[in-house]
């Protein structure tokens, strides 16, 4: 077992799973709750969180293939893809590969929108590139939801992620994220719209607190 990442939620590790290597998420326990509650939370977090996956890669966002989902140990088992988080990649490409790049986020996240699901945490570190193809993951913050609001601040963390990671080229890869939402999802306007409400919401605050 190699440990990739340790969460406050969960344990994300390499193991070979019938000669096969694949990537092992397990939600791990949390001595503050009461045990009953801590179980029925992580059975059922990670069945949404499979299905969430399942979801995505029928509407067309590539995802890790789910191979086994073991509910009564909390983990999901996924296939392991050998490639690049799009973090990495986006700080060291060039300003045309970027919006490129962008564009197919944009787009995907259009399609994850048009099918009700929410990411829930739309940063460029759970982004994964593999031979020039985009997959998202760790939907371990995800739920199905139809509302603007939900979409508007999946989006919004986004435009943040790339604000606080990307800022030398936020503006050509949130022009690009756009452009490929706009193509693909079409209550984009409203969806926009909201996320300039937050951003404004946001800035409120920030004004707020330093006055």
């Amino acid at each position: 077992m190699k440990i990739i990442y340790r969460g406050a939620e969960s344990l994300i590790y390499l193991e070979k799973f019938d000669g096969e290597d694949v990537v092992v998420k397990e939600r791990i326990k949390k001595r503050y709750r009461i045990e009953e509650i801590d179980l029925k939370l992580r059975r059922n977090r990670t069945k949404e969180e499979a299905k969430l996956m399942g979801e995505a890669r029928r509407a067309g966002v590539p995802t890790p293939r789910v191979i086994h989902v073991d509910t009564n140990n909390f983990k999901i088992i996924m296939e392991y893809l050998k490639g690049e988080r799009v973090k990495e990649f986006l700080e060291k490409c060039r300003e045309e590969e970027a919006k490129r790049i962008c564009f197919e986020i944009g787009r995907l996240v259009g399609k994850l929108h048009s099918h009700g699901i929410i990411h829930g945490d739309l940063t460029t570190s759970n982004m994964i590139i593999k031979e020039g193809k985009i997959y998202f993951i760790d939907f371990g913050l995800g739920f199905f939801s139809k509302r603007i609001e939900d979409k508007g601040v999946d989006l919004n963390l986004l435009f943040e992620a790339l604000r606080s990671t990307h800022f030398k080229k936020l503006k050509v890869c949130w022009n690009a994220v756009v452009a490929g939402y706009k193509k693909e999802y079409k209550d984009s306007e409203k969806v926009l719209k909201r996320v300039e409400e937050i951003e404004e919401r946001a800035r409120y605050v920030r004004r707020k607190g330093s006055g």
